[in-house]
């Protein structure tokens, strides 16, 4: 089976505004747990990143 990549770009630092990393756009708790999350999951969090990204101040 293959498992979903991860959407880390290694530009990891976390905006203290709206908590998301300017790179990939995920929260901490996302990045940490991303090993541990299904694919269906992981999918999940990928959805979300495209409405995070027009939102996230560079």
């Amino acid at each position: 089976m293959t498992t979903v990549p991860s959407p880390c770009i290694n530009w990891c630092d976390i905006n203290p505004e709206n908590g998301f990393c300017h790179g990939c756009y995920r929260t901490l708790s996302e990045i940490a747990n991303w090993s541990e999350l299904s694919n269906f999951d992981k999918l999940e969090v990928l959805e979300k990143l495209e409405t995070r990204k027009p939102q996230a101040p560079q």
